[in-house]
This record gives C-alpha cells, structure tokens and sequence, in this order.
C-alpha cells in the first residue's frame, strides 16, 4: 500500500536552493512505499501557506507535513527588512510572533477539517550555527510555539531543531556569525551550483557551514536530518 504524503513550506520544501528532504525521504523506503507531493513556496511567511491550502485539500493526502515558520522567526530579528518583504509576500500586516501562532493553528484546523490525514508540524531548523546566538534562539522561540500548536490541536510534534541542535553540538562548529541570507546572496549560490557545477555540500564546506549553505537553506546533512525527523514521527501505513 503506497502512504501518499504531502509535504507543505517554503523555499526548504521547494529546495531550489536547498538541499531536497524530499528525495531523501524517499530513499529511504523502498520504491512505491510512499508518493510525495510537494507544496512549497519560496519566501513564505504562515500566512502565504494558509492561503493556498485549496490545493492540499481538493486531493487529500494520507500524511501531511507541515515546515513552515523560517521566515517567520527571521523577521523577528533585528535588521531584517520587513517591509520589503510585506510587499514582496503581500502580507497584509507585520509578521509578530502571535500573528505566526494564529495562522499556524488556522492552517491546523482547516487540515483538520477538510481531509482525514495524520498531519505532522515539524519545528524550524536552526537559523545559523551559533547556538547561543539570536538567530538560533529566535528559531528555538518559534518551534516552541510550533510544540504548542501542535499540542492544542492535537497532532504530532516532529522535533525537528532539537535534532539539529544535538547534531551542532556534536560537530562543534566555528562560531560563524548569523548573516541573512538576501536576493542576491540566493542568487549566488544558484550560479555556484547551476553554472560552476559546485554542489550545496561543496558551498557549505567553502563556508564553514555544518547543516546549511548559507545559514537557513539545508544542505544534504542538514535536509537529511529533516527527512530523518519526519520518518521517525510519521511512519508510513502498511497494508
């Protein structure tokens, strides 16, 4: 019996300049175990996702899971350029850390709704490498209300950044300071690896980077960790 599953996010589910967990979610069954279908969007905050759910619903999965909130958490950070990023998404209000929580427990409760699947929110990868830094702590503060989500509405809580916390632990990475990934700076590491033929893990070794290549989009040890976390918390239906 094939688990069909339908993996919903951002530019981390769209993986054109991430490594693909879809893939690699994938391999790790046999073939024709499970039928994935991707749902991401580059750039999405919460809200872009709850917007476009129609296409979810209108052909219900088994599993859904959700990876979405990045974007969320760094808006919240100092220096980000929110209101570019308002016009760029069309968002109609400021990204705040309650606005995140509402939209995620609304995209819950329509999931809920209207199909019949296990749905899984996965919490954030951890923004950069400095694990006491703000940008990890902002990822811890969003996954938190993710867990918290997930528990009033009653689905799994696939715990995604403590999984990659316990990995930069155990790498003892170089203390990288945060940077933000910008247009320009995604648009270098498509050149790199479309045209100079580098691969993401080739980027990310360049860099000093341990789970990404440019402190929020996964490489493969990164995305690997991913498609871990989902298997582990949503296993696929036997026949």
């Amino acid at each position: 019996m094939t688990t069909r599953v339908a993996c919903l996010g951002d530019s981390l589910t769209r993986a054109q300049i991430s490594a693909d967990y879809l893939d690699l979610l994938e391999r790790r069954h046999a073939p024709g175990d499970v039928r994935l279908a991707r749902f991401g969007a580059n750039g999405d905050f919460t809200h872009n996702l709850l917007q476009r759910l129609d296409a979810v619903v209108g052909d219900p999965p088994d599993v859904i899971t959700v990876l979405i909130g990045t974007n969320d958490a760094q808006a919240s950070l100092a220096g980000y350029p929110v209101e570019r990023a308002m016009k760029r998404k069309r968002l109609p209000r400021r990204p705040s850390a309650g606005w995140f929580q509402q939209c995620l427990g609304a995209v819950v409760t329509r999931l809920r709704a209207e199909t019949d699947a296990t749905i899984g929110l996965l919490s954030l990868p951890v923004l950069g490498q400095q694990i006491d830094g703000a940008a990890a702590q902002a990822s811890q503060a969003y996954s938190r209300m993710i867990a918290e989500v997930a528990a009033t509405h009653e689905v799994a809580y696939l715990p995604l950044h403590e999984r990659q916390i316990e990995e930069l632990r155990r790498a003892d990475p170089s203390p990288i300071p945060y940077r933000a990934p910008t247009p320009a700076a995604g648009l270098g590491v498509l050149l790199q690896h479309a045209v100079l033929r580098r691969s993401l893990d080739t980027i990310s070794r360049r860099r000093g980077l341990v789970l990404t290549t440019d402190h929020v989009h996964q490489n493969s040890r990164g995305a690997a960790l991913i498609a871990e976390v989902i298997d582990a918390g949503l296993p696929a239906r036997s026949a």
